[in-house]
């Protein structure tokens, strides 16, 4: 991770294979988790201040595409990153996910709403390598005080950029 953050994301650079983990319900006492696969493909955009992942994600109901969109602020060094939902498109965007990255671990947060009810949601990028990658979604109905781990996301590189 570099100093200014704004080279934080370069490891996503490229192709990957994607092992998900999910919650078959979130904010319910739900222990039930649903594995699936899919795939990940990452460039760089704004000059390496931004970048754009497409994935397709295998889930048990259906595949589906989706897109993340990532943006870094040099005035707060932090990222901003929004999720583009292929299934529908013409939502609005949720609000955009906010943090950094600090000693090797990425944090990101927001306020949403979940079936009416306001919660806290939690992105984690951690266990950093050449080759692999995890992220981690995170509810809060307590404003941050306790956290549900809904969803995981184990990445495999199959090909770097430029070699996709």
């Amino acid at each position: 991770m570099s100093a200014s953050g704004e080279h934080d994301f370069d490891f996503l650079a490229g192709t990957w294979k994607v092992r998900h983990r999910r919650l078959k319900a979130r904010l319910a006492g739900c222990t039930d988790w649903e594995t699936f696969g899919g795939t990940s493909t990452m460039w760089q955009t704004l000059g390496g201040r931004g970048n754009i992942d497409d994935n397709v994600i295998e889930l048990p109901s259906g595949t589906y595409r989706a897109a993340s969109v990532r943006a870094f602020d040099t005035g707060t060094d932090q990222w901003a990153i929004w999720w583009i939902d292929g299934r529908t498109p013409h939502n609005p965007l949720d609000p955009g996910m906010r943090g950094r990255f600090e000693n090797g671990v990425g944090e990101f947060f927001a306020d949403e709403t979940l079936e009416g009810r306001p919660i806290r949601v939690r992105f984690i990028w951690s266990d950093i390598t050449p080759a692999s990658a995890r992220w981690q979604q995170a509810f809060s109905e307590d404003g941050g005080k306790t956290w549900e781990t809904n969803w995981v996301m184990d990445f495999e590189r199959t090909a770097s950029p430029g070699r996709a």
